[in-house]
């Protein structure tokens, strides 16, 4: 330590007192090389003594020359003979044998960089043939600090686009892939992979699918380390964005397979984790037959704690499936959400030629083409035995006139499909829409006949009811396709589908049997299928004998009058239960019992009429539906024992993401499940509901709203503080969506928030004068005259000067909505009201703030200037003699700062000028100095000093 002069030694003890980040390249005063500039010091130059102290023995020589090499750029990079000096110091400084050094000089290469492209020319060169080399070195420098150290310096830089792609290509990406081979050290292989994760979002498209995608794909099968895996399958969706949509379904999706039937059980939490990125980057067809039956393994993942990761990704997984274009609703670039008429898709896809969508937003496939975001729908699985004259729902077709209600020619083609099992060639995603199922459209039956009516209005009773068929006009019509459809009916080929039907279904319930005792959502699929599979079998038995009484097949063109609407309603409803019967089939692995419906089916629901609506009711084909039932049972109380104790509360938390995939056309799917979180015993659930309510009335719409929300918000306006804090602070939003007449029912209600649980929340009242501020525009004057004017007032003097302060804004504003409505009389009466309560207050805080609002109505001009002058101006220069200084001083600034700021009152023929002046002349010899001192103040001067603060302080 002999040849570092002492101030030096001081120096560095400073250093290590303060950390090194304090003498950063913005500090002038000291530099950690500044021992280099001591004149005279061994007789040496500069150069020669930075020289002499990069390479000398003493270690902490070295790493203060590596701490200081920005310093040192700077000082030589104006001269190339020095610049390329201090270069080859750096290139041997690098090999330096000491870790510490060579982390030092690794930690400086980022603002060296950032330094050398802002001041050289050549910084392409020096960058790519000096650093670069020495980062990609230090990847595989034995040292784990020197590799974390270039690690974290490899992705600044790429973070900061300061790497070509010439050296990501040729440099940076074959070390990783080296680092990466099958037959690398196992640290080394789990740090690569991380750094290629990381990277992935930096680097091109082709450059990732070229260079790195490959070796990606090869690292999530490794068996040999878990860790890879891990980190693989934690990152997977990083990767899915920057590969995209094709790459990712043919290279990736397998692999996530893969992944999420992993035996660590950790792999398949990490994949839960990213199930949403990965969906995201995924197309609507693989997102709904591949991704869906594979959640749904991981939310019935033996291990808890993949389950639990699972279901905090269901909402966000469902949200995946919004489309705009059938929820009605879209999200803005500020994030608000806002609405797209469903008629536009309509009028699109009627002058397309297009099917004709139902009433509920649901666009048929041809119409969906041209959204940004095409959703494709849920095969819906019938099951066989039913013919094609069950399907008694009126089906939308499309001609060249435009759409026909044809039931004849929908009842053919349904009959046709409706014997086979597959997804891919179901009856119920060739018909538009399911327009067989009243749930999924918009109510009302008319709206079915014509979707695009304008003159469709909402109503409970035609929303719920499950409205029946029409026949009348289009039986006679049907009488005469009766006999060339019973011959289809009678055809062998029927009666083998039914035979291949039962044995799919007796298959099915062989694979569950072994699961039967350790999942209640395999006990009720079992009860379902095997009341299914002893109907086939009934039904299969009596088919000779009950054929020519068998629903509609009773008909005879001779004998019209047979048909019944009990048969045609026995029918449909036969049609419907089998629907839930082919729902569990398509949703069950043969091999794998998949938790893919409710729990709420019973063995009796073909015999109760009740629960088969009911169920019904919890249809629809947004999204598929075993997702839907895996959701909405996060609020049965057996979750919250095996699964999470909070998992009620993300289900709250993303309810509103699900309620806008599903639309307002399917919110009797939820609305059970937002009943019951509403009542839920624990106050953050109930908590986050609050906070997220007025979200939820944009989605629903006012009727909705009105209908099923308002219930639910005033009981959170009776709930605890921490509730109640969540409608408070979107109270405006949600006010100004309800009617004029269900708005007015809140304006006694508004003043329950003056009182909270504990008078200490401050914050409380805070908001609710913010809030009262934007409410205003809300009501007519003369409801904010007997209602909020009061709560106003009140919060004017409260105890909390933060309080009082952003009330007497609200008092300014209240003005302004009086006169700016003409209402000069509540004007003038809420001036004297407040000259009474402010001016004449026996408190000083109380006088103080009537000035302070004085100041305020001038600021705004939000009173006329005669009104202004007639009844607030005496009063307000009355306040020159009060004993209090603090009243005084902030009279002064009103006066000096802000009245003679105005051109109305420096008019020369002002008749009030000349009080004002005399006033502040007073003012200006008062015995406080900071009175006189304000009030000789010049207005231009006013922005030097911040008077708010002064206000706060006083």
């Amino acid at each position: 330590m002999a040849e570092i002069p002492l101030y030096f030694v001081d120096l560095q003890d400073d250093l290590d007192d303060y950390g090194f980040e304090d003498y950063g390249p913005d500090c002038d005063n000291m530099r950690v090389t500044a021992f280099l500039d001591i004149p005279g010091q061994d007789n040496l130059p500069p150069l020669v003594r930075l020289e002499k102290y990069a390479f000398s023995e003493n270690t902490f020589n070295r790493q203060i020359i590596a701490r200081g090499l920005l310093d040192i750029f700077r000082d030589f990079s104006d001269n190339e003979e020095d610049f390329l000096m201090v270069i080859e110091i750096i290139v041997r400084l690098s090999e330096d044998a000491e870790p510490t050094v060579r982390t030092e000089l690794m930690e400086q290469i980022p603002p060296i960089a950032i330094f050398l492209q802002e001041n050289r020319s050549d910084f392409p060169v020096v960058l790519s043939e000096y650093l670069i080399p020495i980062v990609v070195r230090y990847l595989t420098d034995p040292n784990n600090q020197v590799r974390k150290s270039s690690q974290e310096v490899l992705l600044i830089l790429l973070e900061q686009d300061l790497i070509f792609q010439h050296d990501i290509e040729n440099k940076v990406c074959p070390i990783l892939l080296q680092l990466s081979a099958p037959d690398s050290d196992d640290e080394y292989k789990a740090e690569a992979v991380s750094i290629i994760c990381k990277m992935a979002s930096m680097l091109s498209k082709s450059t990732v699918e070229r260079l790195l995608l490959p070796r990606f794909c090869e690292l999530c099968g490794d068996g040999k380390l878990f860790q890879v895996r891990k980190v693989c399958a934690a990152n997977f969706g990083d990767i899915c964005h920057a590969v995209g949509q094709e790459a990712t379904e043919k290279f990736l999706i397998p692999k996530f397979f893969e992944l999420c039937s992993d035996a660590v059980w950790g792999m398949r939490k990490a994949c839960a984790e990213c199930f949403t990125a990965v969906s995201h980057s995924s197309s609507p067809g693989v997102r709904r037959t591949q991704l869906s039956p594979l959640f749904i393994r991981l939310v019935s993942d033996p291990c808890r704690w993949v389950r639990q990761a699972a279901f905090q990704s269901l909402g966000p997984f469902i949200s995946t499936f919004a489309n705009p274009s059938r929820a009605g609703l879209y999200l803005r670039e500020d994030g608000a959400l806002s609405i797209r008429p469903l008629t536009q898709d309509f009028d699109s896809g009627f002058a397309s030629g297009s099917p004709a969508p139902s009433s509920g937003g649901n666009t048929s496939p041809t119409s969906l083409a041209s959204s940004a975001k095409p959703v494709q729908r849920e095969p819906e699985l019938p099951v066989e035995g039913t013919s094609a004259k069950t399907s008694n729902f009126p089906h939308i077709g499309s001609s060249s006139d435009g759409p026909t209600e044809n039931p004849v020619e929908s009842s053919v083609s349904a009959g046709a499909e409706l014997t086979r099992l597959s997804p891919e060639t179901s009856a119920f995603s060739k018909l538009s829409d399911n327009n067989d199922f009243p749930i999924s459209s918009y109510p009302g039956s008319d709206s079915w006949a014509c979707p695009g009516n304008s003159e469709d209005v909402f109503s409970h009773f035609l929303y719920w009811r499950t409205p029946l068929p029409d026949i009348s006009k289009d039986l006679e019509l049907l009488l005469s396709e009766a006999g060339p459809q019973e011959d289809y009916c009678s055809r062998p080929g029927v009666v083998h589908n039914n035979c291949v039907a039962r044995s799919e279904i007796q298959k099915v319930l062989d694979s569950l049997q072994e699961h039967l005792m350790n999942d209640p959502d395999v006990q009720a699929q079992v009860q379902v299928l095997s009341a299914a599979l002893r109907a086939a079998q009934l039904d299969s038995v009596n088919e000779p004998e009950s054929k020519p009484t068998a629903g509609l097949n009773e008909v005879s063109i001779s004998d019209p009058s047979s048909v019944s609407d009990n048969q045609i309603t026995l029918s449909a409803s036969s049609s419907q239960n089998e629907l839930f019967v082919a729902r569990i089939l398509q949703s069950t692995d043969p091999g794998e019992p998949r938790n893919g419906t409710s729990d709420h089916l019973e063995t009796d629901q073909r015999q109760d009429p009740t629960l088969l609506e009911e169920n019904k009711s919890k249809l629809q084909d947004i999204i598929p539906q075993p997702l839907l039932d895996q959701y909405v049972s996060m609020t049965d109380p057996a979750r919250a024992q095996t699964v999470d104790t909070d998992i009620a509360k993300h289900c709250a938390y993303s309810l509103p993401g699900v309620a806008l995939t599903l639309g307002r056309q399917n919110w009797h799917c939820l609305k059970d499940t937002y009943e019951t979180l509403a009542s839920d015993v624990q106050w953050k659930v109930r908590r986050t509901l609050a906070f997220s309510i007025h979200e939820l009335a944009v989605i629903l719409g006012d009727q909705l709203t009105a209908a099923d929300l308002v219930p639910i918000f005033n009981g959170f306006l009776k709930d605890l503080d921490e509730v109640r804090i969540g409608v408070l602070k979107h109270l405006y939003d949600f006010l100004k969506l309800l009617h004029e007449d269900k708005r007015r029912d809140y304006l006694y209600q508004l003043q329950e928030f003056v009182v909270t649980d504990n008078s200490r929340n401050w914050r409380f009242r805070y908001e609710l004068a913010e809030q009262l501020i934007l409410i205003l525009e809300l009501y007519s004057p003369n409801d904010v005259y007997d209602y909020l004017m009061h709560i106003a007032l009140k919060l004017c003097a409260d105890q909390v000067s933060e309080v009082r302060w952003i009330s007497f804004k609200l008092v300014v504003a209240i003005l302004q909505k009086f006169y700016s409505n003409s209402e000069s009389a509540l004007g003038l009466n809420f001036i004297n009201e407040l000259i009474i309560r402010f001016r004449h207050c026996s408190k000083w805080v109380g006088r103080q703030a009537f000035a302070f609002i004085c100041q305020a109505v001038v600021s705004k001009e939000c009173v006329p200037v005669d009104q202004f002058v007639e009844h607030l101006l005496p009063s307000l220069l009355s306040l020159a003699s009060d004993p209090v200084p603090n009243v005084r001083v902030l009279l002064a600034k009103a006066l000096r700062q802000m009245l003679l700021a105005k051109a109305y009152f420096r008019n020369a023929g002002n008749p009030h000028l000349e009080v004002i002046e005399e006033t502040i002349l007073a003012l200006q010899s008062d015995r406080d100095q900071d009175v006189s001192f304000f009030a000789a103040l010049e207005p231009k001067r006013r922005n030097i000093i911040d008077t708010a603060v002064l206000e706060k302080q006083n």
